[in-house]
């Protein structure tokens, strides 16, 4: 139980689906010899064979048209897309035949392909390399998206995808590729695959994450508390199926929800997340859900990726909101541009900052 990286527990849980059942199969660019971009797939060529681990051409299309081929045959294809911004080729693969095989085929076809994708940014990508892609294919019916929180659900979630007889989008947080943290995998059937848990305790408001804000979100707790707030996290975990059941139990007793993802607001799952816990705790909300994302603008270049990203001090100015007290941001729609360089939050703890410099 010695603390390993994200990427690590991805690896361990794709070789124990290797070596546990022979009908899995690793497509994708470069991740035979090279092991991939992010290394996640370094040494798995070597130790089942090229046959198992295949290097592919650059052609996202070809490659999941090729996984959808294997299913047919009965085989677990687990298929990498080398950066989120390249799964759009892959779009209509996707979403037309994957997510569709089994309703369409009355039952009699199942698609067991899991399809990993690096999402999100933080890495001072160039374009097309830092996207979140999550409410297209949540938005979709016959697949099931999913996103790790950190390496003890990394290693859970790649081994429950790949076992899986439905189609599964594991979105990895690549910004989150290096956290490190034990991972026991006695814990791996301990939850499943659909289900979101709660991370930190507390009592006067929900934050609900996904992926990469996670451990911003459970930063925020921390930090909440030198203002003597009591920060619940529920980490959302699966994105399609949400489980409601768990978030609504949480505001049920906090009364108060913030919803955080990377992706733009417009549209986002925020919103799908804010109308379903309204529609279901009107009765106890104390005040409106507020979200907190990314702008309604393209991902911007990695110099000034940091303004873009919900960050630490935008998730504690958001729990101020939603408990009354003064905030920074009071009157700015959170979805248009970002607030000015260097504006301080008020009635917070000092050490706040709005562009996420601590003073």
């Amino acid at each position: 139980m010695s603390p390993v990286t994200t990427a690590a527990a991805i690896t361990a849980g794709l070789r124990h689906a290797l070596h546990d059942d022979p009908t899995v199969v690793l497509l994708g660019e470069d991740i035979g010899t090279l092991g991939g971009v992010f290394r996640v797939t370094d040494g798995l060529q070597r130790e089942f064979g090229a046959d198992r681990v295949r290097d592919t051409p650059l052609a996202e299309a070809g490659i999941l048209g090729v996984a959808v081929g294997l299913a047919y045959r009965g085989y677990r294809p687990v298929v990498e897309i080398q950066f989120d911004g390249f799964v759009f080729p892959a779009f209509d693969q996707l979403v037309t035949q994957v997510a569709r095989l089994h309703y369409r085929t009355q039952g009699a076809v199942r698609m067991p392909i899991t399809v990993r994708i690096p999402y999100g940014g933080g890495i001072g990508a160039v374009e097309h390399h830092s996207e979140s892609p999550e409410a297209y294919f949540a938005h979709t019916p016959g697949l099931r998206v999913v996103t790790p929180g950190g390496p003890q659900d990394a290693h859970t979630m790649i081994r429950q995808a790949v076992a899986c007889d439905d189609p599964v989008v594991l979105l990895e947080p690549k910004r989150r590729y290096w956290v490190k943290d034990e991972v026991d995998e006695s814990l791996d059937g301990a939850l499943p695959l659909d289900r979101a848990r709660v991370v930190a305790p507390g009592t006067d408001v929900t934050v609900a994450a996904y992926g990469p804000l996670v451990l911003t979100a459970r930063d925020a707790a921390l930090a909440a508390q030198d203002d003597g707030i009591s920060v619940e996290v529920v980490d959302l975990r699966s994105l399609s199926p949400l489980d409601l059941d768990t978030l609504e139990d949480s505001v049920r007793r906090t009364r108060r929800l913030v919803v955080t993802h990377e992706a733009q607001r417009h549209g986002g799952l925020g919103a799908e997340i804010a109308a379903s816990v309204t529609e279901r705790c009107f009765d106890v909300l104390a005040a409106p859900v507020a979200r907190v994302t990314g702008f309604d603008v393209p991902y911007p270049p990695a110099a000034v990726e940091e303004h873009f990203l919900p960050d630490l001090d935008r998730v504690l100015d958001a729990v101020d909101r939603v408990l009354g007290r003064p905030h920074s941001l009071s009157g700015v729609d959170l979805g248009g541009p970002p607030p000015p360089a260097g504006v301080r939050a008020a009635g917070g703890a000092g050490h706040r900052l709005v562009t996420g410099r601590a003073s």
